[in-house]
């Protein structure tokens, strides 16, 4: 993350590329991945999106985490956002609360 950030001053493309190798893997702890979506976000707010998607989608990532990231992807790119709140909205083992919002997302988006 440090040298991600120290990217992002010099060069956001290779930034963008390194946010969202980090945000995508899977090893990587959850709160590491959002903070690099939220960084990626930050420099290149169109790339955001898959990284937001694959960090929300991913059943093994903490609840809040999850929501944290749909919720970043409706900031950047509420078209895409669909996907991300269904998916958590859809998933029973996600608790009632972190489900009724990413709901009430979904139900706020265009198109909706």
């Amino acid at each position: 993350m440090d040298a991600a950030e120290r990217l992002a001053e010099h060069s956001p493309s290779a930034a963008a590329e390194a946010f969202s190798a980090i945000a995508c893997d899977e090893g990587v702890s959850d709160e590491v991945r959002l903070s690099a979506a939220e960084q990626l976000a930050a420099v290149s707010p169109r790339e955001a999106g898959p990284a937001c998607l694959a960090i929300a989608c991913d059943d093994a990532v903490g609840d809040e985490v999850r929501l944290s990231a749909a919720e970043l992807l409706v900031a950047v790119d509420p078209r895409a956002a669909a996907p991300a709140c269904l998916a958590i909205a859809r998933d029973d083992a996600v608790g009632e609360e972190v489900r009724l919002s990413a709901a009430e997302h979904l139900a706020g988006l265009p198109g909706r």
